[in-house]
């Protein structure tokens, strides 16, 4: 018996999070998720006037493709991937994992090479539709988040079918005190941060982009990074673990890059390109229900009391001119229990140990703990 929460997320995701409306074409892109997903998609969709296009995937097939891509051949893949997305008005895409390390055997020359051509095509999607992206709750997820499989579905669920719309309201809220903002001052364990967010704007995701949600994000002034990061949560990229990232940066560059055990490893996706070693993004957690790290950066970058501080390409809706084929969201858990530290704008005490001092912002801090 199909599980009820299906149609309930198929809804959510069509009436809310990408808002179709009635003759919108929308690509339903599914990698290692049930039918059954799809199928409760596409109804929601009919059921909405708009018109479903489909695409499936399995992540063995995917990186057997990787591991051999030719330069001639993801060219003419990414021809026909961006025709199909110039036609569409909105995106939703469902990612499962059986195994999160499965890409880890693809060749990084090859993983570059499928990356950039696939860049663009992602630039479109973000640019000119209306998107969500989302994970699809497996066995091998529930491991990473040291929780049983039931459990760990129910967490899912419950994140994703959240009413986001007083967190939308709080949001809003500290969008504007972040877009009033010159100077940021990031303290903590290992962590004396300073760049300018002058400027630029501020993003508020309350479900609209992602499931499950809760980020403002925005990015700093190029240049303007100065100081030394810690990097508290593990993260997996390209399908490689990555711990205890610490980065320094001069006049916006990483000049200095360790992590434990693979500082190579870390160095080769920082040489990708001139824009890997400058930040592309930077972003405050804000999702109340989401507390632990699972190497799932769509949780990860939610994670109540963080912030992520991203290598790579910034988003065309918050431009900081840094343009790069890696876009790599690293986040830093400032609570008590991962450490501490402290937010400042403009010298204003913002957020301690990953609480916000404004009361109007207080539904955004982390639920409390049984």
């Amino acid at each position: 018996m199909k599980d009820p929460r299906f149609d309930a997320l198929a809804r959510q995701l069509v009436g809310y999070s990408t808002r179709l409306q009635q003759g919108d074409h929308i690509l339903l892109e599914l990698s290692d998720a049930p039918d059954e997903m799809a199928v409760a998609l596409i109804r929601a969709v009919r059921a909405a006037g708009g018109f479903p296009h489909i695409r499936l995937h399995h992540g063995l097939v995917s990186r057997e493709m990787m591991a051999g891509a030719q330069e001639e051949q993801y060219a003419a893949v990414a021809d026909d991937l961006m025709h199909e997305m110039k036609r569409m008005q909105a995106y939703i895409a469902i990612r499962g994992a059986n195994n999160s390390f499965e890409n880890s055997s693809v060749p990084p020359d090859k993983m570059q090479l499928v990356m950039k051509h696939m860049r663009p095509v992602v630039n479109q999607r973000v640019t000119h539709t209306r998107w969500c992206g989302l994970r699809w709750p497996t066995p091998s997820m529930a491991q990473q988040a040291g929780m049983g499989t039931e459990a760990f579905e129910d967490f899912y669920f419950r994140c994703c079918l959240m009413d986001y719309a007083p967190l939308k309201a709080a949001m809003d809220i500290l969008a504007k005190r972040m877009e009033a903002t010159d100077q940021v001052h990031i303290t903590g364990p290992g962590t004396d941060l300073r760049f300018s967010i002058k400027g630029m704007p501020a993003i508020p995701c309350a479900g609209e982009y992602n499931m499950p949600d809760g980020e403002v994000f925005t990015a700093p002034i190029r240049d303007s990074v100065e100081g030394i990061l810690r990097y508290n949560a593990p993260t997996v990229f390209q399908g490689t673990p990555f711990d205890g990232i610490e980065f320094r940066f001069e006049k916006g560059r990483i000049v200095e890059a360790h992590c434990n055990g693979n500082d190579e490893g870390l160095r080769h996706i920082l040489d990708t390109d001139e824009g890997a070693r400058y930040i592309g993004e930077f972003a405050l957690g804000v999702n109340p229900a989401i507390l632990q790290p699972m190497r799932d950066i769509l949780f990860d970058e939610k994670i109540a009391g963080s912030f992520h501080f991203t290598p790579g390409e910034a988003y065309e809706v918050a431009p900081n001119g840094n343009h790069s084929q890696v876009h790599w969201d690293l986040v830093c858990i400032q609570r008590k229990d991962y450490g501490g530290g402290e937010i400042r704008f403009d010298g204003e005490l913002i957020r301690k140990d990953g609480l916000f001092l404004d009361p109007a912002l207080a539904c955004l801090n982390p639920e409390p703990q049984a």
